[in-house]
């Protein structure tokens, strides 16, 4: 499923339906408002990007995750993201 389709969320922040962007961080079912474009150096191309999806409560945990190993090239809100990303 595209993480494009269903960008819309319960009230409470957490997705209404499956259609909606979740939150990457493991348990999180909330809906994902940030994008990590990240990639690993060693198994990837510099221009391919992969995407971790975060909600405002876990987006500092998880791009520290990937800046800690060198991996995290950009964050954006979801709804900046390019079908070519992740």
């Amino acid at each position: 499923m595209s993480i494009f389709a269903g960008l819309g969320g319960g009230p409470d922040g957490t997705a209404e339906d499956t259609a909606a962007p979740l939150c990457s961080s493991r348990g999180c079912r909330a809906v994902a408002v940030w994008a990590h474009r990240w990639n690993n150096p060693r198994l990837h191309t510099p221009e391919r990007r992969k995407v971790w999806l975060a909600c405002d409560d876990h987006r500092a945990s998880l791009a520290d995750f990937l800046g800690s190993r060198g991996f995290l090239r950009d964050t954006v809100p979801v709804g900046d993201l390019a079908p070519e990303d992740g």
